[in-house]
């Protein structure tokens, strides 16, 4: 009798995801050019009540664990004014083989207003993330951006004990490069956090990134919102860096809400960050 083959094993299904959006200016207001979605990609726009445009994204498949990939891809056209946020935070699970991919590519033309507003993205126990933001901004365009990570969802009793974690920032300005940075956490995160040099035992923490014509005059009005917390402020050149960590991420939020709202020129949060 002759042996049957041995059945592969199934392999595991990957999430994949994809989003575009391009905007532009009618009528002196931000208006849509071009959508796209692909996969558990999705974007919402909500109305606005001004010439702005605000977009959601959505991740449908609930979450990432190795392996899944998550693209956007923003274009702002010159003039336009864009808010652009997420619809929940965004959960990394434990991953079993390889790395979630979550990549976002952003273009600011002349004279547009961007502010880059992703709720914080939260590691379980061994999970692995792999996150990368790429920005070209025109001479006359400004930017805000915030990026945030919770290891664990301690309300729950739960912590990120081990994992890996990868943040990569490049940000151009007319094609010079103004900003990188690259985070990297592997193997034990929790006992590198403890470290006095990386987190003190913080499990909350958030890089928020500005640059525009208001560095400057910012600056002094940051410090008082930032010296009962974790944090601190710096400026250099065109560009403004505020670094945050806290015990969780209620705390955390509590930093980033009003430090947002002031470089927005005290304009609101978006609704779903709302605490």
């Amino acid at each position: 009798m002759q042996q049957q083959p041995a059945e592969r094993p199934a392999a595991p299904q990957r999430a994949r995801g994809k989003g575009r959006l391009v905007t532009k200016q009618l009528a002196g207001r931000t208006r849509l050019a071009e959508l796209y979605q692909e996969g558990c990609g999705k974007i919402r726009l909500p109305d606005t009540f001004d010439s702005s445009l605000e977009a959601i994204l959505i991740n449908s498949s609930g979450g990432l664990t190795g392996g899944d990939r998550l693209e956007w891809s923003l274009r702002a056209g010159p003039g336009t004014d864009v808010t652009v946020t997420t619809q929940a935070n965004e959960k990394i699970y434990k991953a079993s083989a390889d790395t979630a991919l979550l990549k976002s590519e952003i273009e600011a033309g002349e004279g547009s207003r961007v502010a880059w507003l992703p709720q914080e993205s939260i590691l379980f126990d061994r999970a692995s993330l792999t996150r990368e933001l790429h920005v070209d901004l025109a001479e006359t365009a400004e930017f805000l951006a915030v990026e945030a990570v919770i290891l664990g969802r301690t309300a729950m009793g739960e912590s990120a004990e081990n994992g890996f974690f990868r943040d990569r920032w490049r940000v151009r300005r007319a094609g010079r490069l103004i900003h990188a940075e690259e985070v990297r956490m592997e193997g034990e995160i929790a006992r590198l956090g403890e470290q006095s040099s990386v987190l003190s035992g913080k499990v909350a923490f958030a890089t928020v990134f500005y640059s525009g014509p208001q560095c400057e005059a910012f600056l002094p009005r940051l410090k008082p919102l930032l010296e009962d917390g974790y944090a601190g402020a710096s400026l250099w050149k065109d560009k403004l860096i505020i670094r945050a960590a806290a015990s969780h991420g209620f705390a955390l939020r509590k930093i980033l809400v009003p430090v947002i709202s002031l470089l927005r020129k005290d304009a609101n949060v978006p609704k779903v960050w709302n605490i």
